[in-house]
């Protein structure tokens, strides 16, 4: 007890404490009359009154049990500091603090109720907002010394968050003069980044009833220091860290959370963005950008419904204004790129809004009309982001990169708004160039053409596949035939581009609707003949002011406007050269120069060879039907692929693909080892080929390519071919046309070559890893091998048997000792192969007694290789792949399984880890006992996995 304070005999205590009993207590509150009650009731209330309580609040937090009693005691301190503050004696008033911190931290020890605390702590903040505010300040730092002495008492995260609660919401709802005001928020500013450091670190979702009331308590001190919280790093990324918790998960919290930081963003937005607009981003402006970004995808459905609501109009037009940064991205910002996404989410929550039926059309109409007025202000916006500046910009390489990018990721931002405007984004554009092509060839005016042609191309897939009037305009004199088609690079590969996208389009034009076909071909046919900048004997095309490099694109780009053609018209543009027709004398002259190139070994050979390879890819790109792999129903018909076969099966079809497989023999056998070359073939090959119902006129077929691969491998294994094999093997087995099955039946000749195949890639991949520190060194071939060989399992399973044993043996053994990689692709690569493997051997009824040999060969190693694993050896993120493995051993061979888990995990041998005796019975008993699942084994296998890795109870065992 401070001295200056008055102290009562035991007798005065004890009176002061039956008053209170009397009348608090509820069984003696029933048998007084109202009268009486009230009596007492003023009793209590005059002994407050007093000097002299002040002797109360000691005795009556020590030393009674009732908790109405210290409820009172603590009560009574703040009654004395908050009403009787000018009788009490100024030389003393300071004498308050260590009493108030001492008594608090004496009650946090000996855990008394929380209502309790909280009281003191309302009593803690009425000293400082009696003792703060003052010309010298005499408790400036009120809230650390308060946080600190509480955490010296013993006080858990639990009571200082709520201290920390307490406090501000005592200081906003002071009445105070302004100068006043002024310090005590200096005060909370002061404390923030405790405070921030407080809420983050305690936003952990946990089962354990202690953590979860520090998450409850860290919440609600975090809604209240919410309109508090400055927007500098730390106050945002506490913000953030609270948004992304998975308590408030799918937008939960809209009360707690998502209304204050509406409000806050609302105050404290505007003038932050005034002060960009002024002076440029800078970090204030990046925390409050990534704030926005972070509570657009915490509470996008709030958002969604509450589109007229001020606040979300606010928030709205604040997300507007940073993706409409001015300048460009990359270069003048770093910004804008953050918030594209938010663009997205509410484009999908828009289609999950329901409203009560009786309201349903009058509610829906309202948020369409306003969603509408956002897009189109969005589409406007981004139009100008998206524009190059003036040549010569001065811009690096990279920030060049970085721009392309962007301007990627803005294209997919326009197809949300395609979604939500639908055909007026298509006229807006339409009508932007028409305002603009007049004025063309002002500063800047092709710049602002290129961005607005860039935006129709990026839409492209979310068009329908339907007569548009908007396409056809474009497509027309009155646009297209107003472009440049020289002079300008970047508008004319963009227009190009636009052209190849749309292809299919053109199939949807009416019979006898030519126009916008023959626009096209004019549009084309000056860049093909205004430049020499190709060999006469490589190209009869003369392109115009396309570059070597960009003789591809240009060429797909018109290869998919002829494809919109029937088959058999397909023939003569590919077959025979002309000005506006892609030469089929190009091609096999290509064919020609590849195919004689390997007698020129050279620099300037193997320059063109790249070349050649990349157009036949532009070209078979081209030719290429856009199918949607969605479905069946949207393949082509029988008769449609009938028709294309007898296109292919014309002798000059048949002629020129002979002509192209000689040369990439050639190539192949040449320069198969240079790592360009096998770039420019591996883009080749995933072009020139396809299952049979989307066959093209050029396609070649898989078995051929798949023996030129296997040479390949065979004089130097990389990544590249072992990926060319995993794409090309399942060609060989396509599903059967116009059914539901994925599979067919193979015929002996396909498991002949698929044996030999994959006979010759084991061979090499062996012999390229079978070094020391190989696999280690070499994670790309690990990978792409064994999720080749994984697709062999799939489809070619019983090929595995017809391999000499010593060879499957060494590939089990292979995919074994891959489970022990620290790299996860590699690893999981190797699990998922040995998982099909077991799977699709166990469900193939021809392979008789080798399912048996399988697992009775390898199981226990696999066995061993999985838990070893899931001691500590495998990183983390691998474990849920080794639990398929680990379910599909268990699951096809319990028995076996089980002896073999018992003789590891308890012999001398095993992995030296956490997990004792009691892990290692519950795994087993989990996984075996009872009534066995996938979740159940799963579930057992990550609860091992934690505590043989000593990590149950932590934030990384709670993170699975």
């Amino acid at each position: 007890m401070a001295s200056f304070l008055p102290t009562l005999t035991p007798t005065d205590v004890q009176r002061a404490a039956r008053l209170i009993q009397e009348s608090y207590d509820p069984t003696s509150a029933h048998s007084l009359s109202p009268d009486e009650h009230h009596r007492l009731q003023s009793e209590i209330l005059e002994l407050q009154r007093k000097w002299e309580a002040w002797g109360l609040v000691v005795p009556f937090l020590f030393e009674y049990a009732d908790p109405n009693v210290q409820f009172f005691g603590a009560h009574t301190a703040q009654i004395k500091i908050s009403r009787d503050w000018d009788g009490f004696p100024t030389e003393h008033r300071d004498g308050l603090i260590p009493f108030l911190l001492d008594v608090t931290g004496r009650s946090v020890a000996l855990g008394l109720p929380k209502v309790i605390l909280r009281k003191l702590f309302v009593a803690l903040s009425a000293l400082a907002l009696r003792l703060v505010p003052q010309e010298t300040p005499h408790w400036p730092d009120w809230i650390i010394t308060t946080a600190t002495a509480l955490s010296n008492a013993g006080a858990s995260t639990e009571h200082i968050l709520d201290f920390l609660e307490i406090a501000v919401e005592e200081v906003n709802g002071a009445d105070l003069l302004p100068t006043k005001r002024s310090q005590m928020l200096q005060s909370l500013r002061d404390a923030i980044p405790l405070v921030t450091q407080a809420i983050s670190s305690s936003i952990v979702l946990s089962a354990d009833p202690v953590r979860l009331r520090q998450l409850q308590s860290a919440l609600k001190c975090f809604e209240a220091w919410i309109p508090n919280l400055p927007s500098n790093d730390s106050a945002i990324s506490a913000v953030l860290a609270v948004l992304s918790a998975p308590a408030f998960a799918d937008g939960a919290g809209s009360t707690t959370l998502t209304l204050p930081l509406l409000q806050w963003c609302a105050q404290a937005g505007p003038p932050i963005v005034n002060a960009v607009l002024s002076h440029g981003p800078d970090e204030i402006a990046s925390g409050l950008c990534r704030l926005l970004a972070g509570l657009g995808d915490h509470s996008t459905t709030y958002l969604t419904e509450n589109l007229n609501a001020p606040l979300v109009q606010a928030f709205l037009h604040l997300v507007l204004s940073f993706t409409a940064l001015p300048g460009s991205y990359g270069v003048d910002e770093e910004e804008s790129e953050r918030l594209l996404g938010f663009w997205y989410l509410l484009q999908e929550a828009l289609w999950s809004i329901e409203f009560p039926p009786e309201s349903e059309a009058s509610q829906e109409k309202e948020m369409w009309d306003l969603a509408k007025a956002v897009y189109a202000e969005l589409v406007a916006v981004l139009r100008t982001k998206v524009r190059w500046p003036i040549p010569p910009s001065g811009w690096t390489k990279d920030q060049i990169e970085r721009f392309q990018v962007y301007r990627r990721d803005v294209g997919d931002t326009l197809i949300n708004a395609y979604y939500v405007l639908r055909d007026n984004m298509l006229a807006y554009y339409l009508n932007d160039l028409t305002e603009r092509l007049p004025n063309k060839n002002e500063a800047g005016g092709l710049e602002e053409i290129e961005a607005t042609l860039h935006c129709v191309m990026s839409i492209q897939e979310a068009v329908p596949l339907e007569p548009n009037q908007h396409l056809s305009r474009l497509f027309s004199p009155e646009i297209l035939g107003q472009l440049p088609t020289s002079g300008n690079h970047r508008i004319q590969r963009t227009m190009l581009g636009l052209i190849g996208s749309y292809a299919s389009w053109f199939t949807t034009l009416p019979t006898g609707t030519s126009e916008p076909l023959l626009a096209v071909l004019s549009y084309v046919a000056p860049s093909l003949s205004e430049a020499n900048l190709c060999l006469p004997a490589a190209i009869a095309l003369r392109l115009s002011s396309v570059q070597d490099t960009e003789k591809a694109k240009v060429l797909q780009s018109i290869s998919s406007v002829i494809q919109a053609l029937p088959p058999e018209e397909e023939i003569a543009p590919v077959e025979r050269s002309g000005e506006c027709k892609i030469s089929g004398h190009c091609t096999t002259s290509s064919g020609e120069i590849v195919a004689c190139s390997p007698h020129v070994v050279s620099e300037e050979g193997r320059a063109l060879a790249i070349q050649q390879l990349q157009t036949l890819a532009g070209v078979a790109k081209g030719l290429t039907r856009t199918t949607d792999a969605a479905g069946f129903e949207n393949s082509p018909a029988a008769e449609e692929v009938e028709r294309m076969q007898r296109a292919r099966d014309d002798n000059r079809m048949v002629r020129l693909r002979e002509d192209m497989l000689n040369a990439i023999e050639g190539t192949v056998e040449l320069w198969s080892m240079d790592a360009g070359i096998s770039e420019a073939l591996s883009d080749l090959f995933k072009s020139i080929t396809a299952l049979s119902a989307d066959a093209t006129i050029l396609s070649l077929p898989p078995g051929p390519l798949l023996e030129l691969v296997c040479r390949a491998a065979q004089r130097q294994l990389t990544a590249v071919w072992l990926a060319l094999a995993n794409m090309l093997v399942i060609q060989l087995n396509p599903p059967a046309p116009y059914t539901m099955s994925l599979r067919t039946v193979p015929s002996q000749e396909v498991l002949t070559i698929v044996r030999d195949v994959v006979s010759v890639l084991l061979r090499a991949t062996l012999n390229a890893l079978g070094v020391e520190g190989a696999m280690e060194s070499n994670p790309d071939i690990v990978q792409d091998f064994f999720n080749f060989v994984e697709k062999v399992s799939h489809y070619f399973v019983s090929v595995f048997y017809q391999l000499p044993p010593e060879s499957f043996d060494a590939l089990v053994q292979c995919a074994i000792s891959a489970l022990s990689l620290q790299e996860r692709y590699s690893l999981v690569a190797a699990s998922t192969f040995l998982t099909a493997l077991i799977r699709d051997t166990q469900a193939n009824d021809d392979l008789g007694d080798a399912k048996k040999l399988l697992l009775d060969t390898h199981g226990r190693a696999i066995i061993r290789s999985l838990l070893v694993g899931f001691a500590g050896v495998s990183p983390k993120s691998a474990v849920p792949n080794l639990i398929e493995l680990f379910s599909a051993l268990v699951t096809k061979v319990p028995l076996e399984s089980k002896q073999w888990i018992l003789e590891i995990l308890y012999g001398n041998d095993f992995a030296q880890s956490r997990a004792g005796p009691e892990a290692k019975d519950a795994l087993v008993k989990a996984v075996f006992g009872g009534s066995r699942s996938i979740r159940r084994t799963r579930d057992a296998v990550r609860q091992f996995t934690i505590i043989a890795r000593g990590q149950e109870g932590s934030n990384f065992g709670l993170a699975w």
